[in-house]
């Protein structure tokens, strides 16, 4: 997974085979992943690289994810229950995310018409973060660790394979999460799980 902002435009994320090679979906939504990183910078967020992604931060908190997949690409919203979508554009990431929370485009050239309510959309999270509004916690039936939350709604590969576990293997992984006492380490071994549990495996199978 790559930790360098300039390998995602060039190269791809690093999380799977297709790796630097021309069949990465970065390869064919280069120009349009581009033209959201420009939109971000000139946002004024400040660019980091999280889950092998571009992720761009203001008032120290995550505001919006770059995507590229397959058949589409994507400006995801972190803390989306906040998020008014007043222009009714924002789409659900999947059947098991609870907010739309997403810009989803399949043609490059989508960007240039959106990029007014791309803009006014990313000032309006900006508020809340920098007003430190955070959305009401939400009920789940499973204590998420918040890096797992985060890491769902930034994956929603992840996010689907670890809703279709069953509640044994879901605790096996949040018992092994909640029991590092540094948000570092949780980070980390949700990165080292993702490839169990996208396998439907549970914590400590093999």
């Amino acid at each position: 997974m790559i930790t360098d902002i300039e390998d995602y435009f060039l190269k791809g994320c690093g999380r799977c085979e297709r790796f630097d090679t021309p069949d990465c979906s970065t390869k064919r939504w280069n120009s349009g992943i581009k033209e959201l990183r420009r939109i971000c910078l000139e946002s004024q967020l400040i660019e980091t690289v999280k889950w092998g992604h571009p992720c761009y931060m203001f008032a120290d908190r995550n505001i919006v994810i770059i995507g590229a997949l397959r058949n589409d690409f994507r400006l995801s919203f972190f803390n989306a229950a906040l998020m008014k979508d007043s222009d009714n554009v924002l789409e659900k990431q999947g059947k098991n995310t609870r907010h739309a929370d997403m810009f989803r485009f399949t043609d490059n050239n989508q960007i240039a018409g959106m990029e007014p309510i791309i803009k006014a959309y990313i000032e309006e999270a900006k508020a809340y973060a920098e007003a430190g509004i955070k959305p009401p916690k939400e009920q789940y039936d499973l204590d998420l660790p918040e890096e797992l939350i985060e890491a769902m709604d930034a994956d929603p590969e992840l996010a689907e394979a670890f809703h279709s576990l069953t509640p044994g293997r879901q605790r096996s992984y949040i018992f092994n999460l909640n029991s590092a006492k540094k948000s570092e380490t949780r980070v980390a071994r949700i990165i080292k799980f993702r490839s169990k549990i996208i396998a439907g495996k549970g914590a400590m199978e093999y």
